[in-house]
């Protein structure tokens, strides 16, 4: 992830706020792509419709994360980007993002680095979905999740099933019989793995 010290002043001075109450876009499939953005609060869907007008949620950005970062190298956007809930996003123009990026060596290090995560994250959940079992993939997309043992739910579940490709009510029955099977334990917005 780039660091957010590792922006330069000039770059951070140059940026502005963007306020979005729940279900507002940012930015529309197709627009011209002018900036990238990171989460203060709150929490983005990047978001694109298949041809048949089913929603496939590409990714969530949650706080301290950068995201359209691939706008820096295309003409318009790939996808809608969606207010989960109340969020407030920091606006980097593209122009000033690139022109830093080839004056800051250190700062292009940082961003070279995010992408290549970004790629394994995209492979990881490539390879989720291709897992034909919902409890396999639930299990996996979990173990993927952890840190400490737990996973911090943020929204709804139903935004999980969404992410991983399954029916909301797939997920629910998965985790409940996770949960008898003794390999989990739900205590409010927290999944507790019993079992790695």
């Amino acid at each position: 992830m780039i660091s957010p010290d590792a922006l330069p002043p000039s770059l951070e001075a140059g940026s502005v706020i963007r306020l979005l109450a729940p279900g507002e876009l940012l930015f529309r499939q197709g627009d011209r792509a002018a900036a990238i953005y990171k989460v203060e609060s709150g929490r983005l869907r990047l978001i694109r419709c298949t041809v048949d007008d089913h929603l496939v949620i590409l990714h969530t950005a949650r706080r301290g994360e950068f995201f359209a970062e691939a706008s820096l190298f295309a003409e318009a956007y790939h996808c809608d980007a969606v207010a989960a809930v109340q969020s407030r996003v920091r606006v980097y123009q593209k122009a000033m993002v690139m022109d830093a990026l080839r004056t800051e060596p250190a700062l292009a290090e940082a961003f070279m680095a995010r992408l290549a995560h970004q790629l394994q994250e995209i492979r990881a959940r490539m390879e989720l979905r291709n897992i034909r079992s919902a409890r396999e993939r639930v299990l996996r997309y979990l173990r993927l999740r952890v840190h400490n043992r737990s996973i911090a739910v943020e929204g709804q579940l139903q935004d999980i099933a969404a992410e991983i490709g399954i029916t909301r009510e797939a997920l629910y029955r998965t985790l409940a019989a996770l949960e008898a099977e003794g390999c989990l334990t739900r205590m409010g917005t927290a999944i507790l793995l019993k079992k790695i």
